[in-house]
């Protein structure tokens, strides 16, 4: 929908999306995010893991955004819902939108990594919200998205993943502008977002469907290696606008007790490349 002319009144242009429903059509407005209405609020979220917000520099502070890449199964949504996770139990309120996976699989994939979701879910801590890129518009998630912030007072944010958002809107340059405003409406409002995108491929070259890197305050990239005949995980910090970061790569794993990462990896080698090589031989993380 797009209103060409209104006299003597001012309105929103471009193309806003619309919903005919029983009862009535809905309207969601293009989001225009407004100037800043106080100081943001300079608290630092944790990850869950001492030694990933060493990597952080400490953790991710709310106001910004972060957007967790890498291919598919290196552990970026486990990364995301333990910073939800850890959120919800310091009494914060989390939402979660799924494009990808339903709440059920959720709370498995959580439990097998000592994270019971279940009950922060019940409490209402933890809002999952399943979404179908068939049925819903671009605008509609984002009305979805800015209402579970203004009546949920929700502070983190995550979107898991971006691909299954792009499945909703095709043309790169409109995406672009879309998440640009939702980021803009969110940092504004103290809120903690963490983006998940899935890169095409598993070894070697990879690629991601769409750079919004550029988008984001921080970027954590992750990747597989092999050592010692077995396929590991490494995450590393790429870029942090707010506060500082280690550059360091470091192995990371997925375990019962939750996230471990290990050491620095000093002779690691190939990580831009696509085919991460250690070639050293410092112990690494146990496969115990």
């Amino acid at each position: 929908m797009c209103v060409t002319k209104m006299r003597g009144i001012k309105f929103r242009g471009g193309y806003h999306d619309y919903s005919i429903r029983t009862g009535g059509l809905e309207v969601f407005p293009r989001l225009l995010a407004a100037e800043p209405s106080g100081t943001l609020p300079k608290e630092v979220v944790r990850s869950g893991s001492e030694q990933l917000d060493v990597l952080l520099g400490g953790g991710l502070r709310r106001g910004t955004s972060a957007l967790l890449v890498g291919p598919a199964g290196s552990g970026k949504s486990s990364v995301a819902l333990s910073i939800a996770y850890n959120a919800a139990r310091q009494g914060q309120c989390a939402a979660l939108y799924a494009f990808d996976e339903g709440t059920e699989s959720i709370i498995e994939r959580a439990s097998g990594i000592g994270m019971e979701v279940a009950p922060l879910i019940a409490a209402g801590n933890i809002a999952v919200q399943q979404i179908n890129p068939a049925e819903m518009s671009p605008g509609e998630f984002t009305a979805l998205v800015c209402r579970g912030v203004t009546e949920r007072n929700a502070t983190v944010v995550v979107i898991d993943s971006l691909n299954g958002y792009l499945q909703a809107m095709p043309q790169e340059r409109f995406l672009a502008l879309e998440i640009h405003q939702l980021l803009s409406y969110l940092n504004q409002h103290g809120v903690l977002t963490i983006l998940v995108m899935a890169q095409h491929g598993l070894v070697g070259v990879v690629e991601s469907p769409i750079d919004l890197s550029y988008l984001s305050d921080a970027v954590l990239l992750l990747r597989f290696f092999e050592a010692q005949g077995t396929v590991r995980k490494a995450i590393s910090v790429m870029k942090k606008r707010v506060g500082t970061h280690e550059d360091t790569i470091r192995e990371f794993r997925l375990t019962a007790q939750g996230l471990q990462v290990g050491e620095p990896l000093t002779d690691f080698q190939g990580i831009m490349s696509g085919i991460p090589t250690y070639i050293g031989s410092r112990p690494i993380l146990s496969s115990q």
